[in-house]
C-alpha cells in the first residue's frame, strides 16, 4: 500500500464549498503520479526515456462523504490486478478523522508510444507492480 497526503484547496471545491466531483480524479491521479515516481517510473522518465506509456482506459469513483476546504486527506493505493497488457489500482480516500470519504479505481493499459498500440506489460513494470502488490 502507498499513502499520499494532501489537503483540499479552494480551487478543488464547487460553489457550495464541497469537493467538486471531477477533482477527486485529479487527487487520485496526483497520488498515482507519486506512486509511479516512488517505483522509478516518473512521468518525465516515461515521456523521454521509455518506449511505452500507461494511459488510463477506465476510471470510476464513488463519493462517500463531502470534503471541504482545508480538510486534510490521505489517499491509499493498493494494486487491483495485473494482466498481460494492463493493471489497475484501487484508491481509498480518508479524511483527517480517518473516515472513508471516497473510493476510486483506475485501469491502465501499456501502449507503444510511437505506434499507439497496446503491448505486453514490460517486465520492469510487471516486476515493480508485483513487489508493490505483495507489500502490506
Amino acid at each position: 500500500m502507498f499513502a499520499y497526503k494532501t489537503q483540499i484547496r479552494l480551487h478543488d471545491t464547487d460553489a457550495a464549498g464541497i469537493l467538486f466531483f471531477a477533482h477527486q480524479f485529479e487527487i487520485v491521479h496526483d497520488a498515482y503520479e507519486q506512486l509511479l515516481e516512488k517505483l522509478g517510473f516518473s512521468f518525465p522518465t516515461m515521456l523521454t526515456k521509455r518506449s511505452y506509456f500507461l494511459p488510463i482506459v477506465h476510471a470510476e469513483s464513488d463519493y462517500k462523504s463531502p470534503l471541504f476546504v482545508g480538510d486534510k486527506i490521505t489517499v491509499r493505493i493498493t494494486l487491483g490486478h495485473i494482466g498481460d497488457t494492463s493493471f489497475s489500482f484501487v484508491y481509498t480516500i480518508h479524511n483527517q478523522k480517518n473516515v472513508l470519504v471516497g473510493t476510486a479505481k483506475t485501469v491502465h493499459v501499456t501502449i507503444d508510444k510511437k505506434k499507439r498500440t497496446k503491448i505486453k506489460l514490460p517486465a520492469e513494470i510487471r516486476t515493480s507492480l508485483e513487489k508493490f502488490g505483495k507489500k502490506k
